[in-house]
């Protein structure tokens, strides 16, 4: 999925290992597999693979996953349907390349 990014680094996305309860729902839900469930606890395997879409921190009832959805690589795909220039998220997108202004 490495094809699959927005741009590395800018991710909303941060997790508290100290509050996971061990549930593993976010694992389960990622559609990007930005989680993986591991001894017991959550870790996360690659945050720039993450699209925003909040679906990890929605299913997480301990609090330990924090997003802000509608920003980044979700909302940059979205964009780019909508207004027909093909996919966003790939090595050439990003601020001034026109597919995610």
């Amino acid at each position: 999925m490495r094809e699959m990014r927005y741009i590395d680094g800018v991710s909303t996305l941060s997790y508290e290992e100290s509050r996971c309860v061990g549930c593993g729902l976010c694992a389960v839900v990622c559609p990007r597999g930005v989680f993986a469930f591991d001894g017991g606890k959550a870790r996360v395997v690659d945050r720039d693979l993450c699209m925003e879409c909040g679906a990890c921190a929605r299913n997480c009832e301990a609090g330990a996953i924090f997003v802000v959805p509608g920003v980044g690589c979700a909302y940059a795909v979205l964009l780019s349907t909508v207004r027909g220039k093909g996919t966003a998220c790939g090595p050439s997108c990003g601020p001034g390349s026109g597919c995610c202004d």
